[in-house]
């Protein structure tokens, strides 16, 4: 018989090899031509079968007019760089049905995609920075203020504070699941955007608000943009370490691509098997190709 820690050994090891192999893998699809003034979020829009990529160009925190929205298609060409000006350092993007929902330092700022314009600037007055944008199947839109540790809710025309806890651990990259909103967390801040304690997945509750981690609150990273793998797992990018991550619901996190630094709010189409990033400190936008 072997030995007892002989045995654990293999368990682990089999129970390791399990998780690599479940994991999916990425191969390179395609890479935009670096022209991108800082990308930061990257979106769908099925209808029109192109991608919007927002553009911070400048400081994020500047309310500077440098700020604008580029279109690119699905095999990475840039379609028109400014698509749409008169923009700050837009950030999250999120599109329901026409309407485009933009991020942009202490506004939700919506575009009407069919006649190319704002059509509507929401104030958040104690915002500092507004980051990313989801939308739930009532048509209700969420915004996470980093700095702030807020979530704002934008419900019919009223643009509000729906969420603040210092549980939120500095909320940046959102995503609607049913009843639930999940939260990346960049993690608890000591020098700029450096942290002691990188962050982790977090889900609340839309009814209740009641805030839990996924796991047992294990850092991840600097969480940016967070997808769903269509099977109960994530894909998630870690802005700072330049890595895009694949997190179970139990909290579990495995590297699947090295990247640079910058690695901001992606895009992940499971119909066409791909997943799109933005790279704001190189100001290009890269796919991969999932494959089955």
């Amino acid at each position: 018989m072997k030995p007892i820690s002989t045995w654990l050994s293999f368990v682990y090891l089999m129970l390791a090899s399990f998780t690599l192999a479940a994991s999916p893998l990425l191969v390179p699809a395609w890479q935009s031509e670096s022209s991108f003034e800082a990308p930061e979020s990257v979106v769908y829009d099925a209808q029109q079968q192109l991608l919007f990529v927002s553009n911070v160009n400048g400081n994020p925190n500047d309310v500077d007019g440098n700020g604008y929205i580029s279109t690119l298609s699905l095999d990475g060409k840039i379609i028109k760089q400014h698509w749409l000006d008169g923009l700050n350092a837009p950030k999250g993007l999120a599109l329901v049905g026409d309407l485009l929902y933009v991020a942009d330092i202490n506004e939700l700022v919506v575009i009407d995609t069919t006649q190319q314009k704002i059509t509507q600037r929401y104030k958040a007055p104690k915002a500092i920075f507004l980051n990313d944008v989801a939308a739930d199947a009532k048509g209700n839109v969420y915004v996470s203020d980093m700095m702030t540790n807020t979530i704002h809710r934008l419900s019919g025309n009223k643009f509000e504070i729906w969420l603040h806890d210092e549980r939120l651990e500095q909320p940046n990259g959102l995503l609607v699941e049913g009843d639930n909103l999940l939260v990346g967390s960049w993690g608890n801040m000591t020098d700029g955007f450096a942290t002691d304690i990188a962050g982790h997945l977090k889900t609340i509750n839309l009814n209740s608000k009641k805030i839990q981690s996924l796991g047992d609150k294990t850092p991840a990273g600097n969480l940016d943009g967070l997808e769903a793998d269509g099977n109960g797992n994530y894909f998630v990018t870690d802005w700072m370490k330049g890595k895009l991550l694949y997190i179970t619901p139990e909290g579990t996190s495995t590297t699947l691509i090295a990247l640079s630094q910058g690695s901001a709010d992606h895009t992940v189409l499971l119909d066409k098997n791909l997943v799109i990033i933005p790279m704001m400190l190189t100001g290009n936008v890269i796919a991969f190709e999932i494959k089955k």
